[in-house]
């Protein structure tokens, strides 16, 4: 086995220890506690990870087909208000709310991908740009530019920070096992990452390109429901301004997990270590006491280092 291959199959899980050890060393070097490696600290940066994680699966999905979708942010928070409304106004109770949350995100997804198939000259990340400060325009318009405060329901407790593990990271890994089971073992998977390789190629094989996209666009936009409900759950609020570049963070837990921006490649697992290695840098930096501009900056070299190396696992071999 090559040095190539073993970085592509454990180099984000390699990465999410060297990070781990790191804030580790440096915590206890500052204050001399070992509290960083503590089973609460773990927790909590688990029950950090889990809105970005849930999220992630979707964009998995989206970049393995060689697409793109910067409106997972928006549609965060439009689903929160939705939730909340539905809360609110309705009179419904916990599930239909949580149904009729994750539906909206799952159709502001199939909209982007009809967009995106019809609009062929215009490429995914324009088109999602556009539905994005749409999408995040609605948000604001449904609550009338407020935040919307529903009385206290059944959701609240999806994120609850007491107890082991809430409900909502299980949510996560379940999820996860099955959009892993999806992409290894079933058409559609395989049509994406055929999509994602060589679209010509896949639709000279017979691939419905159109109705593909169109589906895993559907389906980022139901994970992006799901966040926004995990959201919800923290917040107990709907706020149209929540998640200021959240896809942005979910992007570059896909990438940091080893997908490729280019297309055809990627898994459910990486994105989920790169979700929880954003997490553990944000932890490490604030118990280290450091600004939130030092997170960033960290963030941002890790980011580039991320597809340096995944530029570098598709270079040709001499």
């Amino acid at each position: 086995m090559t040095i190539r291959t073993l970085l592509g199959r454990f180099g984000p899980l390699l990465g999410l220890l060297a990070v781990f050890l790191l804030f580790f060393l440096l915590v206890l070097w500052k204050s001399g506690s070992s509290s960083f490696a503590s089973a609460g600290n773990i927790r909590t940066i688990a029950l950090q990870s889990a809105i970005v994680g849930m999220a992630a699966l979707g964009m998995t999905m989206i970049i393995i087909s060689g697409g793109i979708d910067l409106s997972a942010g928006a549609v965060v928070a439009l689903t929160s208000c939705v939730v909340a409304l539905l809360l609110q106004r309705s009179g419904a109770g916990a599930v239909p709310a949580a149904v009729g949350g994750v539906l909206a995100g799952g159709l502001c997804g199939a909209l982007n991908g009809f967009l995106i198939t019809r609009l062929r000259e215009v490429p995914p990340f324009i088109v999602t740009l556009g539905t994005s400060l749409a999408l995040r325009g609605i948000a604001k318009e449904s609550g009338e530019n407020k935040t919307i405060n529903p009385d206290p329901s059944a959701l609240d407790t999806l994120l609850d920070p007491t107890g082991v593990l809430p409900l909502g990271v299980w949510m996560v890994v379940g999820l996860a096992i099955g959009v892993s089971l999806l992409l290894g073992y079933t058409r559609f998977g395989r049509h994406l990452f055929a999509i994602g390789s060589n679209e010509q190629a896949a639709l000279l094989c017979g691939v419905p390109i159109a109705r593909t996209k169109i589906l895993v666009y559907a389906l980022g936009g139901l994970f992006g429901g799901l966040a926004g409900l995990l959201q919800y759950s923290r917040l107990t609020i709907g706020d149209p301004t929540s998640a200021p570049g959240l896809e942005l963070d979910v992007i570059a837990a896909a990438v940091i997990g080893g997908a490729s921006l280019a297309g055809g490649e990627g898994t459910v697992s990486g994105s989920l270590v790169g979700a929880l290695i954003m997490t553990t840098i944000r932890a490490g930096c604030s118990q280290m006491g450091w600004p939130n501009s030092r997170q960033e900056i960290v963030t941002g070299i890790i980011i580039i280092a991320a597809v340096a190396l995944d530029r570098l696992r598709h270079r040709p071999a001499r």
